[in-house]
């Protein structure tokens, strides 16, 4: 086996291999490469050893079964038996759940999460969207602070375990998508600067100093990150990565990272004959995150729609703190808004940041499938400060939207019945000082916002991730069951219906109303009454009902009496659809 390792600053390397200790030479056709061609069979045990330092595990490590600090392992991908032929399944379409491996069961690991797979295909959802499983300290985490970005975290399962669980997904027609992070590696574990300049410090970070994607030795480094998208797609047969915080990725070359790393996951996808995509998480509200490159983009496939979101948030709940302020000052205008022209903010003033922020859409050249809607997602009940969620009734306004929207939905694990079991901050350092900082940390930026500090769950404690963990007794309970059964039907609804998965923008329309919204879809009206009082809606046409919750009265007018808080899907009798 051909081991390899960039050092470009070593004057030495030697590899610590099952107990005894060989010499790497340089490798005469790249620079600061040191390779060794040596006997290995997968499970073998492995460190690197720069100048006569510390053992240190490979950058590339496949596996880290003892945690981010250990040795790596060798992980032979061929010897793994897939049983499901899979074609692949691309993104326009879809439903997306998301879900954590470490709270989604009491088990938290790959193979309980497996015995759950029924239920999402039954569902209605087309992809599991899995939150981060890189190596991070200890068990418990959210995964955002992994380091060794080839490798799995060890305590969900490691490599076997999740193929067994992709594997599963797709005997169930279930597309398996992977969160991966680019743009930072958590300050616990993390060795790479010892190898080579794979941070730089022209540039900072909420985390601190920037991954090096366009200083010197920066070609190494998008090789890497590269090297690993590819690897999950390619050895775990995954069928897109969501790449978090791309906004984050400070690049200054001609060419962006995210354009090279789209040109090789597309030309994987030709490889291999199957459709994969990059979903991509910007705060930037720019139409060239998902441009193809022909056109200039960077040509990622999709990305994240904070912006419905927070119109929908601030609509069914009335907050309007921070940066929900300008969507609740437009009231449902705002989902209008976003339902019609795909960013709100689309060089808006934001009162949030002082400044005008991003750019408009062109919706008559723009695929809706490229946006995600959601009303609820890891970060947006994880940096709550109990991690609270949404209200049944809530929730049951916000599904009518999300899963008739223009966008390709996604849910988060639980919401579909309305979980009442939190979602919170928690994590597992085993560095004393490093677990009291970020207690304090987390406890000090909610006091600034009125929280008592005994209120703030604290990330260390146990509790905290159980306390997250789902329960799966819920469905069966009177109040939860009928919002799955809500949930249900609207789904299987959309995926009926093909005007409700048209991602045509400028055949949408939207009207607001006081605190009601209706949308037009096809022959299809989605009607939401956001108040605590019924409303009494005009109809442009007279419809049908079709799904409501809960009963509505059909008036002459034509119009409908809508009870506070609900919603209601109603088809037009006789309507004419452009072709």
């Amino acid at each position: 086996m051909l081991f390899e390792v960039w050092a470009p600053n070593a004057q030495q390397v030697e590899i610590s291999i099952e107990g005894r200790s060989e010499t790497l030479r340089p490798d005469p056709s790249r620079a600061g490469w040191w390779q060794a061609d040596l006997p290995a069979a997968d499970g073998a045990r492995y460190a690197y050893v720069l100048d006569g330092g510390p053992a240190l595990p490979d950058p590339r490590s496949r596996r880290q079964p003892t945690g981010p600090d250990g040795p790596s392992a060798v992980v032979d991908h061929d010897l793994f038996r897939w049983q499901t032929p899979w074609p692949g399944r691309g993104l326009p379409g879809a439903i997306l759940y998301e879900l954590h491996v470490g709270t989604f069961t009491p088990e938290g690991t790959f193979d309980a999460a497996i015995e759950r797979l029924p239920y999402l295909a039954r569902l209605g959802i087309t992809h599991v969207q899995i939150m981060p499983v890189c190596p991070f300290p200890g068990t418990n985490g959210w995964g955002y602070e992994g380091v060794s970005l080839w490798a799995v975290h060890e305590p969900y399962g490691g490599p076997e375990a999740m193929k067994r669980f992709v594997d599963a997904a797709h005997q169930h027609s279930l597309g398996v998508v992977l969160d991966v992070v680019h743009n930072h590696l958590g300050p616990s574990g993390n060795h790479l600067p010892k190898f080579g300049p794979y941070f730089t410090d022209l540039h900072n970070t909420p985390w601190g100093d920037a991954v090096n994607l366009d200083a010197p030795g920066s070609d190494e480094v998008r090789d890497f990150l590269i090297g690993s998208a590819l690897s999950w797609l390619r050895d775990y047969r995954l069928d897109g990565l969501r790449l978090d915080a791309v906004h984050a990725l400070v690049d200054t070359r001609a060419l962006h990272f995210l354009e090279e790393l789209s040109t090789a996951v597309d030309g994987l996808s030709a490889a291999l004959g199957r459709p994969l995509f990059l979903i991509g998480e910007s705060d930037l509200n720019d139409p060239r995150t998902t441009a193809p490159r022909e056109a200039g983009g960077l040509g990622l496939h999709a990305q994240w729609s904070d912006d419905f979101h927070h119109a929908v948030h601030t609509a069914v709940t009335g907050e309007a703190q921070g940066y929900y302020a300008d969507f609740a000052a437009a009231g449902p205008g705002a989902v209008a808004k976003v339902l019609t022209h795909g960013f709100f903010h689309n060089g808006s003033w934001s009162s949030f940041r002082g400044r005008h922020h991003g750019r408009p859409l062109d919706t008559s050249e723009v695929s809706g499938h490229r946006l995600l809607a959601y009303s609820q997602t890891h970060d947006q009940i994880g940096n709550r400060a109990t991690g609270d969620r949404l209200t049944l009734d809530q929730l049951g306004a916000a599904a009518a939207l999300v899963l008739t929207a223009p966008f390709t939905p996604m849910l988060f694990m639980g919401e579909e019945w309305g979980a009442a079991t939190p979602w919170q901050f928690f994590t597992d350092h085993g560095d004393p000082e490093l677990a009291a900082a970020i207690t304090r940390g987390r406890r000090r930026e909610f006091a600034s916002h009125g929280w008592a500090e005994e209120d703030v769950p604290d990330p260390q404690d146990p509790a905290t991730r159980d306390n997250s963990v789902l329960d799966w007794a819920e469905p069966e309970k009177a109040a939860h069951r009928e919002l799955l059964d809500w949930y249900r039907a609207l789904i299987a609804l959309r995926r009926a219906e093909p005007a409700l998965t048209d991602p045509r923008l400028d055949t949408v329309a939207a009207t607001a109303g006081g605190r009601t919204l209706v949308v037009a879809r096809g022959p299809f009206r989605v009607l939401v009454n956001f108040s605590d009082t019924a409303a009494q809606m005009p109809l442009d046409v007279p419809c049908q009902v079709v799904l409501a919750r809960p009963e509505c009265k059909l008036l002459p007018g034509p119009a409908v009496r809508l009870p506070a808080r609900g919603a209601a899907v109603l088809r037009a009798e006789s309507v004419t659809v452009e072709a």
